[in-house]
């Protein structure tokens, strides 16, 4: 593995970045395939998988504690998890999503498995392997909602306002690069960082967000 954080993180993003033509969804979806009832879906996923990410990052900011770098990694993202969150319910009223058809909805487990090993990383992993991992996972996460946010605009006529938690993660965030480049950095001066086990939790949490998508390629 290459010797710095920076060099590091480019490898394993690279290494680790899905075939651009794998994700069922996405296309749909940017093209204006995709059903409302998908759309729907995709909506109610991620009503359950932000607060489930935003406490898995809270207990991952205090294990990090003594890890200055990590602590504050994981308390940005916990804090855009609530960003996220606050934009979210306008996708929710554009997609026609009320109350009675949260409380109706059944959880797809493909999607689910992608919240549940984060919340395993919480428990199990050091948290600077951790960093590693979940940053390799968001460039393709960001790319994905790019194209998401502008196939909802052009086929769908949604609105700036439901298209947010989209634009949301599909913008650069370069503090958070930076907060991560410096905890990965800590961790391979201080030998905490594992980079065998940091890159075989970021490949299975590709596979797992790969099972996102698929899951909800599947709805008719």
């Amino acid at each position: 593995m290459p010797g710095t954080a920076a060099e590091m993180l480019k490898t394993t993003r690279s290494e680790l970045a899905p075939d651009p033509n794998a994700n069922p969804l996405v296309p749909l979806v940017a093209s204006g395939r995709a059903s409302p009832g998908t759309l729907a879906a995709l909506a109610l996923e991620q009503h359950r998988v932000i607060p489930a990410d935003r406490r898995a990052f809270l207990h991952l900011a205090q294990r990090a504690d003594g890890e200055q770098a990590a602590a504050g990694f994981f308390t940005m993202l916990a804090e855009g998890e609530e960003l996220a969150a606050e934009r979210l319910g306008a996708f929710m009223v554009a997609c026609e999503v009320d109350q009675r058809r949260m409380q109706a909805y059944e959880p797809l487990p493909g999607c689910q498995a992608y919240p549940a090993y984060i919340s395993w990383l919480a428990l199990n992993a050091a948290p600077t392997d951790a960093v590693l991992a979940i940053t390799a996972n968001f460039a393709t996460w960001g790319s994905y909602c790019a194209r998401i946010a502008q196939g909802l605009r052009e086929y769908y006529g949604f609105t700036d306002e439901a298209c947010a938690f989209f634009d949301f993660f599909a913008e650069p965030a370069p503090a958070l690069d930076e907060q991560a480049e410096a905890a990965v950095q800590v961790g391979l001066d201080t030998g905490r960082l594992d980079a065998g086990s940091a890159y075989a939790y970021a490949r299975l949490l590709q596979a797992y967000e790969s099972m996102f998508w698929s899951a909800l390629g599947e709805i008719p």
